[in-house]
Formats: C-alpha cells, structure tokens, sequence
C-alpha cells in the first residue's frame, strides 16, 4: 500500500510540474532513393532525429530547458539519447540574457533559421562539423538598441556528446547582428578553437562567417560565406564554405525551396570532402506542426572523374 501511495504521490506532482511547464517533441523522417546508380539503387525509410524537450519558468527572470537528441552515434546505434540542451536562462534586463548548462551554439543559429528547412538538410557549418550546434558553457546576449545586438560565449570545445578533454581548452566566439529593416539582417562571427601543442605546424583555428537574410513579398533569401583558417590547428590550412538558399511562399501552404553549396580548400588540402551540393523541392505545410517535402538532393566532387551522387527524398517534420 506504501508503494502505492508513493507512485501516486510522484505521479500527481509529476502532473503538477508538466501542467506549469511546456513539453515538446520533434521528429524527422524521410524516404529516399538513389538515383545515381540503376544497377544498385538504394532506397530506405528512415526516422533521422528525435528531440524529446521541456522548458520550466522558475521567475520572470530565470527560466530552464533540457532536450533530448534521439539519433545515431559514433558506436554504431541509430537511436541513442544524448543530452543535448540543460541550461538555465537568466533574464539580467531588458537588454541582457545569460544561458549557463549544455546550450545552444551561437556559431550557424543565425543561417540555420534563414535557412528554414533543418529537417531536410543541416545547415553548412552543421552539417560538414565545423562547429557544434550543442555544448557546454556560457553564452551571453546583448541589444545595444533596435538595431544592433552582440553575443559571445565561451564553450568546452568538444559538443554536446563529448566531455572536455584533459588540456581543458576552451572555444570561443564572437558575433553581431545587425537589424537593418524588417526585411534586412546581417551577421558577423568570428570563433576561435585554441591550439593544444606549440609545434611549428600548430596554430589556433579560425573561423569568420559573414551572413544576411532578407525577406520580401512571399519569399526569403539567404547567404553565407565562411572562412575557416588553420583548419584543425594545422597553421596555413585553409578552407572555404558558401551556402545561398531561398525559399517561396505559393498558395494553401505550399512553398518553393533551394539551396546551392560551394566547399573548396586551399591547394585541394581536403579535397575528398570538396564539392557543390543543389537541392531543388517543394513543401507542403499539412496542419500546424506538419510539414512534408519533396526535393532532389545532388552532391558533385571536386575530384575528377567522379559522378554526382543524387537522391529524390521525402522528408517529414512533425512537432508539437
């Protein structure tokens, strides 16, 4: 009878604290197929990302969040969980919040929203690990006035599936974002990975990125330009990465979208990954927290005498 008692005393105040806060769940899915070779054409249905999340308000000024990222790791297991945001927010004025725990990076939020379509295809510096979307560390943000807004954060350096590693050596960036109308915003950030050893060869990584994201009538565009210097600490090692992505509002809740990549490093250093990525669809938004999208993906290498890689997906994003 104790034992009873016990589950439903947790249960109730279990339902006391979910009634007082927020949940939320989001889910992507696809189907795909390869196009690229008839002779071996590869198709598969796939749950890609789960994100299990609940936000609790402890004032008007402190507020927390933790969120579970469902997906593959480097073990070899789809479906692991990792905890991906634990964080306290701190509300310090109207001009400045401070977040502490596992957070959000600062380092693609800005391009990632632009782009608008996480569910189909990471954003540049997400997808090709240039930065971690999720770590451990502090962040801090300040409007300096309508227009102009300044953040920083300093991070363990490894992501949010990684400890900080013994040489304890932090991440740090720095960025602005200008307002420069309701259609207009512009970004500037720069990030820098320390070295680890003082070698000749060694040096500390880099990297700038120069974003805007403009809307009009129906339709949003962005662009992005990043330079990563000393790519990996290893000194004059240089890569390049520009993302342009648009997107078109038709009718009944269907849109248009597009994206183009250019990656290249210098002297072709990192060649196997070298290339340009296009994707071509259309989206369909069935009832609020449903989206489906058809789209063509193709990857072409910088490397000669290789064929493109191209796939026709379904993707499916469901949340609540």
């Amino acid at each position: 009878m104790k034992k009873i008692i016990t589950i439903f005393a947790f249960t109730i105040i279990g339902l006391t604290v979910m009634a007082q806060g927020k949940p939320s769940a989001k889910i992507f899915s696809n189907f795909n197929y390869n196009i690229s070779d008839n002779d071996n054409a590869y198709k598969a249905f796939e749950i890609k990302r789960a994100y299990l999340g609940y936000g609790y308000s402890l004032s008007d000024a402190f507020s927390t969040q933790v969120t579970f990222d469902i997906g593959k790791n480097s073990s070899g297991s789809d479906y692991t969980a990792f905890l991906k945001i634990a964080s306290v927010s701190w509300k310090a004025s109207d001009k400045m919040n401070v977040n502490f725990g596992m957070i959000g990076t600062k380092n693609f939020k800005f391009m990632e929203k632009t782009w608008g379509h996480r569910y189909i295809y990471k954003s540049l510096q997400d997808q090709h690990k240039w930065a971690n979307s999720a770590d451990a560390g502090v962040s801090v943000d300040y409007k300096v006035n309508g227009k102009f807004t300044l953040d920083a954060q300093i991070l363990n350096g490894e992501g949010y599936k990684k400890l900080q590693e013994s040489n304890g050596l932090f991440r740090g960036s720095a960025g602005i974002t200008y307002t420069v109308s309701e259609k207009l915003a512009l970004r500037l950030n720069r990030d820098v990975v320390p070295r680890e050893n003082y070698g000749t060869n060694d040096a500390h990584q880099n990297t700038t990125s120069a974003a805007m994201a403009y809307s009009g009538e129906g339709f949003k565009l962005g662009l992005e330009y990043n330079l990563q210097e000393n790519a990996n600490n290893v000194i004059n090692q240089e890569r390049t990465g520009i993302s342009a992505y648009g997107n078109y509002a038709l009718n009944n809740g269907m849109s248009i979208f597009g994206r183009y990549d250019e990656l290249s490093s210098e002297n072709q250093w990192n060649i196997s990954k070298d290339g340009n990525f296009i994707i071509l669809g259309v989206e369909k938004e069935m009832v609020k927290g449903l989206k489906i999208a058809l789209n063509y993906q193709s990857w072409t290498s910088e490397i000669e005498g290789t064929d493109s890689k191209d796939f026709v997906y379904m993707n499916f994003e469901y949340k609540f």
